[in-house]
């Protein structure tokens, strides 16, 4: 038995959890020899943080809804064998909501620590998407086209507010480092909106920007002084890269 298996038994022997998924980079197959394990504990009902904290794997475990509750409910970082897992909870009734949804086009928006565009709902319909999944059986959709439509014009219109926000209450006022933020997470944003329009899931920020091909922004970002001109003129540029992604659905 391999280690991840080890701990996937354990797991899918907590009371009320129906599965145990692998996500992040190991799941990809994008992973190093030191990247953590990303497991995520689906539950039906209820879940009792203390199950998990009574395994006695070293580490923090919060309780359901530690993490700001939403589809992101909370989860525990470990140290197994050596080895650091995270663990994530997910409310399987939760999970069908928003897999629902996703067939309709609509999502919500919450912000995220360590997101700097925050996430979307269907964070949590990706991973059903593109996590292995260890013991039990989920869904496995494909990007439900309604989503593919509706998405991208979401994202963008969040990215145009970031932008005008950052031209208008800071690069006057030779704000850098406040422009600098702006136009990160509008990067972010923007990117969401590529990814959505071609189909393709994201669970997280990491490669983001390379996978939209707004790695551009760095040299941008690098650029910047706390002189309104050079920050005004920063925001154009990073409006025209935005702006040559393209975040439309094909007809």
């Amino acid at each position: 038995m391999t280690f991840i298996e080890g701990v996937a038994d354990r797991l899918a022997a907590l009371p009320g959890v129906e599965a145990v998924s692998l996500g992040g980079s190991r799941a990809e197959g994008t992973n190093r020899p030191d990247s953590d394990w990303d497991v995520a504990v689906y539950y039906r009902g209820h879940f009792e943080a203390a199950d998990l904290r009574a395994i006695g794997w070293p580490g923090d475990v919060a309780e359901v809804g530690g993490w700001g509750g939403g589809v992101f409910n909370g989860g525990a970082w470990l140290t197994i064998e050596g080895h650091k897992v995270d663990v994530h909870y997910r409310d399987l009734a939760v999970v069908e909501h928003e897999l629902a949804e996703s067939h309709e086009g609509r999502f919500e928006w919450a912000p995220l620590l360590f997101h700097l565009a925050g996430i979307p709902s269907y964070l949590v319909v990706a991973e059903l998407a593109v996590n292995q999944v260890l013991r039990g059986s989920l869904p496995r959709p494909d990007y439900p086209p309604a989503l593919r439509a509706a998405a991208p014009g979401v994202w963008r219109r969040r990215a145009e507010l970031t932008m005008g926000y950052a031209r208008g209450s800071h690069a006057a006022r030779g704000h850098l480092s406040e422009v600098a933020g702006l136009l990160a997470t509008a990067a972010l944003q923007t990117a969401h909106a590529a990814l959505a329009a071609r189909g393709e899931w994201v669970t997280n920020e990491k490669r983001l920007l390379e996978r939209a091909g707004l790695r551009g922004i760095d040299t941008i970002v690098a650029g910047l002084r706390p002189d309104p001109e050079v920050l005004t003129a920063a925001v154009d540029e990073a409006e025209a890269l935005f702006a040559s992604v393209e975040t439309a659905q094909p007809a």
